[in-house]
């Protein structure tokens, strides 16, 4: 195979345009901020250009704690190597036999460069129970999909619409669609109307509401609302709600208005509130009760590091416990408001022990809820993201 001297002459200047960005990144801010950042001050590089610099670099983060003996050269190698199917021209010039070996499965790909898959995680020691250790890792070397979960009664306009526009995608369930990363939904379908941008493992949470469901839900409050992806699931799957959402930025809450007026989600109330404050939640809350609140709580992120993977480089191990304990003090002020017989739904897209089995562990122990189920949401065996979930009632 031929390649010009031109087209070898732009894959090194991507090389070492890469690693001086990598040299630069200290880890103070998302990736991709720091990405758009620089990118906005070098106007020379055009999309192709940008897009093959910023794949040497994820490429490079996705390897987390494996092969950390090895120069940044050589690791920007073997991360293109493991998180690429297709031959390339790099590959070809630095490592041949590796291009020639490009699209084995991965698996196959670490024995040869002899990592074990356990070593790609940092943080080993401090995973949940059901996590497999060699799965997770693997994970990390792949691009995770992204799924919309499909509104009520809108499949079949869904569907036809993806089939018209020919975008390759893979039906998971009839309302739950993956699509590769890259893929530009908003040009297919209403999103928000029609069908929400909603990871696998979170439309999974469904499940959970359904069974507080059988309980006929009056007042349900999503304290802790982000984006407002599972108070839209919630409105979605319950029967008659009256929903009331809250997060402590009124940033997030004024973009959770305009999805809500995207998704024609009307009837809730909405409030700007730090839950570690016992007495802001009374201001605002009064004396409401709810029979139902979701709770899902500020976390690491670490079930999602395969979309950031910066983090298995940066993410220092003692904000787990900083996160564990804000978890605890925000659950602790919202049960306040839970009605007797309610249902209480904590979730995190983590998957560090002490942000999901001891917080379960520490309510059990000093509140009256009791556990109806907690589970695993291992998304890394589908490209998708992993949660935990556990749903208890206050007797």
């Amino acid at each position: 195979m031929y390649y010009c001297t031109y087209t070898m002459s732009r894959i090194y200047s991507h090389l070492n345009t890469a690693k001086t960005i990598l040299q630069h990144y200290k880890g103070d801010l998302p990736f991709s901020l720091f990405l758009k950042n620089f990118f906005s001050r070098e106007k020379k590089y055009g999309s192709r250009d940008r897009k093959s610099i910023s794949s040497l670099c994820y490429n490079y983060f996705r390897l987390g704690s494996a092969y950390d003996a090895y120069s940044l050269d050589e690791r920007l190698l073997a991360g293109t190597y493991l998180s690429t199917r297709s031959p390339n021209e790099w590959l070809h010039d630095e490592k041949p036999e590796w291009n020639d070996n490009i699209s084995l499965p991965l698996k196959d790909k670490l024995s040869s460069l002899s990592i074990r898959p356990n070593t790609i995680f940092p943080f080993n020691s401090e995973l949940s129970k059901d996590i497999d250790v060699d799965e997770f890792g693997i994970s990390f070397l792949i691009q995770p999909d992204v799924f919309i979960r499909v509104r009520p009664g809108k499949q079949q306009v869904v569907k036809s619409k993806l089939i018209n526009s020919k975008v390759s995608f893979k039906e998971i369930n009839e309302n739950c669609y993956a699509f590769e990363n890259a893929t530009k939904l908003e040009d297919i379908i209403d999103i928000n109307k029609d069908a929400v941008i909603q990871d696998a493992s979170s439309q999974a949470v469904g499940s959970f509401l359904l069974q507080a469901e059988m309980a006929r839900l009056g007042q349900v409050w999503d304290c802790c609302a982000a984006s407002g992806g599972k108070a839209i699931m919630a409105a979605d799957l319950l029967n008659d709600i009256k929903l009331t959402v809250s997060d402590v930025r009124p940033s997030i809450i004024h973009n959770l208005h305009a999805r809500f007026r995207e998704a024609e989600l009307k009837d809730y109330r909405s409030f700007v509130a730090d839950l570690t404050s016992s007495n802001v939640l009374r201001s605002s809350l009064k004396n409401t009760l709810f029979d139902l609140i979701i709770c899902d709580a500020p976390c690491s992120g670490s079930g999602t590091w395969s979309r950031t993977p910066e983090q298995l480089v940066f993410f220092k191990k003692e904000e787990v416990t900083r996160y564990s304990n804000l978890q605890k003090a925000i659950a602790m002020n919202a049960l306040s408001y839970l009605k007797k017989g309610g249902y209480f739904l904590y979730i995190t897209c983590s998957v560090f022990k002490k942000e999901n089995e001891e917080v379960v562990a520490f309510l059990q122990d000093e509140t009256s809820l009791s556990l109806v189920e907690m589970k695993m949401l291992k998304g890394y065996g589908i490209k998708a993201d992993t949660m935990f979930a556990a749903l208890f009632t206050f007797k």
